[in-house]
């Protein structure tokens, strides 16, 4: 489906060629001196120590909730690099103190649930918290946060898991409480890279104040962005590159490299040729394909692969106003499923790695034993695919592709980003379901076009993305509304009063028993309505060069970057 590199050596000769057009003196590298005293990546051996990564992706925002559709992976790299909140998540899904002295919970008595049901958690921010300006991280900043992001007029910050706040306290410059209404599971991650992570009030209070519509518009989230995290900004371009120098004062120590430049690299094609040519020594976020990431593994001498197969990739149906409208119908979702050939998409398109997804529960998550039974599965069955569609009054034109009772062609626009993966998939479905009689609309959506919410929000079919397994991302009050300017999870726009009861019971019940049956019950729902049409499991493949030390893959909720101050070089 998409053009294959033909050798090494012609990926090696695009390469210097990009480095050398694309990657120069206009960018980011330049202006901020290459200290290494020569080419590519590696340093001197008495010179700064210096990382280069890359991302095929243009993020704008490094507060990465404000950024919009496919570039959140990568932002989410970004951030980590720059900024950290109370705890982060570490490879194996474990919250690690970092402004915080301690992670709450029961046993160190900072994490209290209360007798009617309600709870409290408590942090100490450490002592020497400060952020990159100089001045410090205190309690008021997170008092600060909270009114942001819990502000209805700032819809792309509010996030459904804030309505169980009650109130806070901030006894002193240094302790904070946050009082909840009811038991919130997730309590403990409260002022993470993702819930609310934190904001300096000393900056952003005045802009706030003047204007919320201009709010989400500053150039603080960008190039002027002042965090709290191992790197400080020194360099930030659309379309080039973010550059970031160490900060000798970060909460946990300075970090052991000097610089990092991520270099903004869309054609996945071009990164990898970037690799083998020693210009990129590391990649941060979701930035080459599993077919990549195997031929770089077997091609790259001068690094290695790490893998996670964790994330998923999804048909998101449009339920606001769809085109055709038959898409409302579960009847045509569910023959869609059986029209899709996903086992051969599993053993083909992701390197022979991946296989089959069918719940954001993945079988390898000690959960899934517990709701394998609730799971409504969908066999690949064209034959059957064509018997539904025609009982709901589609027959075949002179051209063999299925029409509606008044002549109109049956056509699903597919909307996916320029990754390439997301390219195959589309295209494996374009030769796939019209063969069938099922017409396929491929949409690759244009980088100009990859923050316009709006844009992002209303396809009128499908959009296949690859996306965490977050079920708050199907609450109904996150649906990519007008009145909430687009900005939102839910990407389907699908709204259950159901579906939110289950969420809210998984959201708020502390014993597993318990909690596990609300779990059976939303992946019961989701699969039996068919509110995403899952395909496969994603395979990200992470490339390190040999040269870097303590620097591996991504988690489930860890970018590359969550240890980015353990990083260091080989000498």
């Amino acid at each position: 489906m998409t053009m294959r590199t033909k050798s090494s050596l012609f990926m090696v000769m695009l390469a210097i060629v990009v480095v050398a057009t694309g990657c120069g003196s206009s960018g980011p590298a330049a202006q901020s001196g290459s200290r290494s005293g020569s080419t590519g990546s590696t340093a001197a051996a008495t010179g700064p120590k210096r990382v280069v990564a890359g991302i095929p992706s243009n993020p704008p925002m490094l507060y990465n909730k404000l950024n919009v559709g496919g570039v959140g992976g990568q932002g989410a790299a970004l951030q980590d690099l720059v900024h950290v909140g109370l705890t982060a998540y570490d490879t194996a899904r474990v919250l690690q103190p970092r402004l915080a002295e301690q992670v709450p919970s029961i046993e160190n008595g900072l994490w209290r649930v209360l007798p009617d049901g309600r709870m409290e958690t408590t942090w100490r921010i450490r002592p020497n918290a400060m952020w990159h300006d100089g001045k410090p991280f205190t309690s008021d900043d997170l008092a600060f946060t909270l009114d942001a992001v819990r502000d209805r007029e700032l819809p792309a910050l509010a996030d459904i898991r804030y309505t169980a706040i009650e109130g806070v306290e901030a006894p002193d410059s240094r302790t904070f409480t946050i009082r909840w209404s009811r038991p919130f599971i997730e309590a403990d991650a409260m002022f993470s890279a993702d819930l609310a992570a934190p904001m300096p009030k000393h900056l952003l209070e005045q802009p706030y104040s003047e204007s919320k519509a201009a709010f989400g518009d500053l150039a603080y989230w960008g190039p002027e962005f002042v965090g709290a995290g191992p790197f400080k900004v020194r360099d930030m371009q659309r379309g080039t590159g973010l550059v970031v120098d160490a900060f000798d004062q970060y909460v946990l120590g300075r970090p052991k490299v000097d610089q990092v430049e991520v270099r903004f690299i869309l054609n996945e094609t071009t990164l990898v040729a970037g690799i083998l040519a020693g210009a990129i020594e590391l990649t941060l976020a979701r930035s080459v394909s599993a077919e990549q990431g195997v031929q770089l593994r077997d091609e790259w001498k001068d690094g290695r692969m790490e893998l996670l197969s964790d994330d998923w990739y999804v048909m998101y149906p449009q339920f606001v106003n769809p085109n055709p409208s038959v898409i409302r119908d579960l009847r045509f979702r569910r023959a869609l499923m059986q029209a899709t050939n996903r086992q051969q998409m599993a053993d083909t398109l992701e390197g022979g790695l991946s296989a089959v997804a069918e719940s954001f529960v993945h079988p390898r998550e000690t959960e899934y034993k517990d709701v394998e039974s609730s799971l409504v599965r969908y066999a690949y069955d064209p034959r059957r695919a064509v018997e539904a569609i025609e009982e709901l009054g589609f027959t075949k034109g002179p051209d063999r592709m299925y029409q509606d009772p008044s002549g109109q062609r049956l056509e699903i626009s597919i909307y996916a980003t320029q990754l390439d993966a997301h390219q195959k998939m589309v295209f494996t479905l374009n030769d796939e379901w019209p063969a069938l009689g099922i017409g396929v609309d491929p949409v690759i959506i244009p980088p100009q076009r990859a923050q316009d919410a709006e844009y992002r929000a209303t396809f009128p079919g499908f959009s296949l993305q690859g996306h965490p397994r977050n079920p708050n991302w199907f609450y109904s009050s996150e649906a990519r509304l007008p009145e909430k300017n687009f900005r939102g999870s839910n990407n389907a726009r699908y709204m259950s009063a159901e579906l939110d009861g289950h969420l809210d019971r998984f959201f708020s019940t502390v014993p597993k028993a318990e909690r596990v049956r609300a779990l059976a019950q939303i992946v019961n729902h989701l699969s039996d309505q068919l509110v995403v049409l899952p395909l496969i499991w994603r395979v990200d493949p992470t490339m390190v060069g040999n040269r870097l030390v303590n620097v591996g893959g991504r988690g489930r909720d860890a970018t590359q970057a969550w240890n980015a101050h353990e990083w260091d070089v080989k000498s």
